[in-house]
């Protein structure tokens, strides 16, 4: 098995990974440009593009004009700004090294964990060209000859999204990463989760089953669709309530399978969207009461948790070079410790 073969590989081996576009060419056109059909205008700037190839990517949304999809036959205008995003990184983009704080729970020669905190975008992406993990590892690791932060995934074996917070492992050496990177695609490093979901799952332990994949409406979110169709990818959540706190519960979650977003979309799919997951209907009043004093205390909470209520909470997984079982846990970060805690006083009050 090579090391492409074990990689993770965008929906089928991220987990909880954020939707990314990467910016491959831009540009923008001059003053006197006559109106021009965009997929006209493209082919004659693309390195070794046909026009059918451009009118394929306008269709699928990856031509922007001024930052919004357009369709083939939009004519570009004197001073339009013309771009062709992808869902993939260019290879010849340069990190450039930042000195942002990392939170690191461990450190080896082949290795380091550390506690992402929420809204830190993992890698550079479109509209997130600097303020990333990654250029925050390629200050860190600096002095390291064998760390590369210009490779596509510098030694990232797993991501979760930018609002997502918690465990990372962060592999230093390629070595280390093919030796990581398998034990996540054989399943055999622990992950859990803990989650704020609304409503009251009916069971105490439950699973979700239901393919994964874009959904046909908006491309920044995922659907869920029947298993064992011809849509999407097959994903299995498990999870278990942890605590009730009347319309909302706490869970744990454990990923059978590494999709895209795979438990904000499979909760949002059973009604029970994550507190405050905007991407996916959590940011409504979803269960409660229609009292003017509910509705506030719900706002407030939102206030207190301003993104998705996930964090990845526990890590395990064999060292690549000594052979011994790392595992490593992150309390409830600040805003999710608040949330929960305004809960319980609530539930506590009725």
């Amino acid at each position: 098995m090579s090391q492409d073969e074990i990689e993770p590989r965008d929906e089928e081996a991220l987990e909880e990974e954020e939707e990314q576009e990467f910016e491959h060419f831009r540009f923008d056109a001059d003053r006197g440009q006559a109106p021009l059909r965009v997929d006209k205008f493209l082919v004659d700037r693309l390195p070794n593009a046909s026009r059918t190839r451009v009118q394929e990517a306008a269709v699928a949304g990856c031509i922007r004009v001024n930052g919004l999809p357009v369709k083939p036959n939009y004519r570009v205008k004197p001073g339009d700004a013309v771009a062709l995003v992808l869902a993939r990184p260019k290879r010849d983009v340069t990190i450039v090294p930042e000195e942002i704080p990392l939170e690191i729970l461990h450190e080896d020669d082949h290795l380091l964990v550390l506690d992402k905190p929420p809204g830190l975008v993992v890698h550079p992406s479109f509209g997130h060209h600097s303020g990333t993990l990654v250029n925050a590892l390629a200050w860190h690791l600096r002095d390291n000859p064998l760390f590369d932060a210009d490779d596509p995934r510098p030694g990232l074996v797993h991501r979760i999204d930018k609002d997502t917070s918690g465990l990372l492992v962060v592999a230093k050496t390629e070595e280390a990463k093919t030796r990581l990177a398998l034990q996540f695609f054989n399943k055999t490093s622990e992950r859990k989760y803990i989650a704020v979901c609304w409503g009251n799952l009916d069971e105490e332990r439950g699973t979700i089953t239901g393919n994964i994949g874009r959904d046909p409406v908006n491309r920044k979110t995922m659907s869920v669709f029947p298993p064992g169709g011809e849509h999407g990818k097959h994903a299995v959540t498990r999870y278990r309530v942890i605590e009730r706190l009347g319309y909302v519960n706490v869970v744990e979650c454990i990923l059978e399978t590494g999709r895209t977003h795979q438990i904000r979309a499979h909760f949002k799919s059973i009604r029970h969207p994550l507190f405050n997951d905007a991407a996916y209907g959590g940011d409504e009043i979803a269960r409660g009461t229609t009292s003017t004093g509910y509705k506030q205390f719900v706002r407030n909470c939102f206030e207190a948790c301003p993104r998705q209520a996930l964090h990845a909470k526990t890590l395990g997984f064999v060292h690549p070079a000594t052979g011994e079982w790392l595992a490593f846990d992150s309390p409830l970060p600040a805003d999710m410790e608040t949330l929960v805690r305004r809960w319980r006083g609530y539930t506590a009050g009725r």
